[in-house]
């Protein structure tokens, strides 16, 4: 699994083994580094465990970790109101949603705003949204954006109904739909 972040601060929760260093007090007979060679880095992220935990232990997809991942949070959030600069449970806004989403489920750092949001990962088109793509709207002075589920569908903060689960074909977003972007790959 790879993470794209380009365009903004990224707080990375990445742990860095330096084999060099690790070589002169292990024993490498023992260990599982053993056909590493010196001077090696290897990079091991919460985010690639957390796949690896659930899709190799549990012969579960990584579609359908996300899936059951972002609906448990959606559970959580469901009809909290729409309130704009909101990140709370008394109300929060679209972007905040997006923030407390990948914070929690996927221990990811995302920027605070949509328009930030919109600058992350890696744009994809419409026809190849998966669960877990961002999906943006221009939806007239401000921006809009909600994570794809799967079938069309996209959980969001909505400005009149709160957190719920809209459709993509729906007149409003079809008409103010801007772009897609891929956060986990």
């Amino acid at each position: 699994m790879s993470l794209f972040f380009t365009g903004c601060s990224y707080k990375s929760s990445e742990e860095v083994i330096d084999m060099s260093s690790y070589n002169k007090n292990k024993n490498l007979e023992h260990t599982p580094y053993k056909n590493i060679q010196k001077n090696t880095k290897i990079s091991k992220t919460q985010k690639s465990d957390f796949f690896k935990k659930y899709t190799n232990q549990n012969y579960t997809s990584k579609k359908q970790v996300l899936n059951n991942e972002l609906f448990d949070f959606y559970s959580q959030w469901e009809g909290v109101r729409y309130k704009l600069g909101g990140s709370n449970k008394n109300g929060i806004d679209c972007s905040a949603f997006i923030q407390k989403a990948f914070k929690e489920k996927f221990d990811l750092e995302m920027p605070r705003t949509t328009v930030s949001q919109a600058k992350i990962g890696k744009e994809i088109n419409k026809n190849e949204l998966e669960v877990g793509d961002l999906v943006f709207f221009k939806t007239g002075r401000t921006n809009h954006v909600g994570i794809y589920i799967d079938n069309g569908k996209f959980m969001h903060a909505s400005t009149k109904i709160g957190v719920t689960i809209s459709d993509l074909q729906n007149e409003y977003f079809k008409k103010n739909y801007w772009k897609a972007q891929r956060i986990i790959d």
